[in-house]
């Protein structure tokens, strides 16, 4: 895995605000206009998601010429040479703008086709087993229970799991279950009546439960 450029990047930024006389990121961020979570991407390594006037100011209160500081952040670009250099930071920009985006269509791309790949089962088969309960009326619902298998596969390559089971007792926990009506002390025995999610410690949505 690629090392992360913050700690790099942290300590060229000191070292341009040590030589501007800047004590501290609050000061710069004061002094040029551009926020904590600013500075916070540019020693992340994510200049190319910035506005080319954002690093004009900080340029500007860094004493610097733009193309000196787009150099210092993006180890792609070469150090500065006289002339032209607005057209080419504005260049720079629009390069690693367009990488950039490459870059997400590419694990898009991947995302997609990993997705697809847990659900092909249920995509072939879903279709005819609709088909099949449109001519046969009295087919059972438990025959297509099976056709869950795929979804659940991929909640799980995701980490995501239900809380609890329809139908199922369980201690009332507000933390993770919503009541459908009325109130009721933690630990009040409910019932589940939807299925609600979480992923790892992170709720995704409350099951919703009845007494």
């Amino acid at each position: 895995m690629t090392d992360s450029p913050y700690p790099i990047n942290h300590q060229r930024l000191q070292e341009l605000m040590q030589q501007a006389g800047i004590s501290t990121l609050e000061e710069l961020s004061q002094l040029s206009g551009v926020s904590r979570w600013q500075l916070m991407r540019l020693q992340c390594g994510l200049l190319a998601k910035m506005r080319v006037e954002i690093l004009l100011q900080l340029a500007q209160v860094l004493q610097l010429p733009p193309l000196t500081l787009l150099s210092e952040f993006s180890p792609q670009f070469p150090p500065p040479v006289a002339g032209g250099e607005l057209t080419a930071l504005k260049q720079e920009y629009q390069r690693l703008q367009a990488e950039l985006t490459g870059k997400q269509q590419i694990v898009q791309q991947e995302f997609q086709q990993a997705s697809l790949a847990l659900l092909e089962p249920l995509l072939l088969q879903l279709p005819t087993a609709a088909a099949a309960a449109v001519e046969n009326p009295q087919l059972s619902a438990v025959n297509l229970l099976p056709l869950l298998t795929p979804i659940n596969e991929l909640l799980k390559s995701w980490d995501i799991e239900a809380i609890a089971a329809v139908g199922e007792q369980v201690a009332y926990n507000p933390q993770w279950h919503e009541l459908m009506e009325g109130t009721a002390e933690a630990g009040t025995p409910v019932k589940v009546r939807y299925v609600g999610y979480r992923q790892g410690e992170k709720l995704l949505h409350r099951a919703k439960v009845s007494y």
